[in-house]
């Protein structure tokens, strides 16, 4: 069975939703799934053993881009995290009146992906409130990587 680490940043709660969904979906799939929040985790070795890693941060800031702050240590070190040649896909909340839409998610993307992980899917940039059926359709997209 294929396993799947799901790490998110929320603090006003919709990127945690988010999250739920997609590990929902990504369970209905038959993966088995690790649903973890950023407060709780370390980046050393944090993708080792799974076959698809997902990372959700919700963007804040008007000036700048601003990862959800438990999110901010984990990209800080993410280069522990194990990501070469990992199966990465992002995710994140936002509000499309912002400069930044969901910038966090870009700035994780690349950071991955310059750290060598192989990203499965275009990025998921939710503006607001998460919609299960949106989070699913790209988790189910995502899970067809695996």
């Amino acid at each position: 069975m294929a396993t799947v680490l799901i790490v998110y940043g929320s603090t006003t709660g919709n990127t945690e939703t988010a999250a739920g969904y997609a590990a929902a979906a990504l369970q209905d799939r038959g993966l088995a799934v690790e649903l973890k929040n950023a407060a709780n985790v370390s980046a050393a070795g944090l993708a080792e053993g799974f076959d698809l890693v997902l990372l959700g941060s919700s963007t804040w800031g008007d000036e700048d881009v601003e990862l959800q702050d438990d999110f901010v240590p984990l990209y800080e070190d993410l280069d522990q995290a194990g990501l070469t040649g990992r199966k990465v896909a992002v995710f994140g909340c936002g509000d499309s009146s912002y400069t930044h839409f969901c910038g966090a998610v870009d700035a994780i993307a690349e950071k991955a992906e310059a750290l060598g992980a192989v990203l499965v899917a275009e990025s998921l940039k939710i503006d607001g409130d998460p919609g299960r059926v949106e989070v699913t359709s790209w988790a189910e997209e995502v899970a067809d990587h695996v």
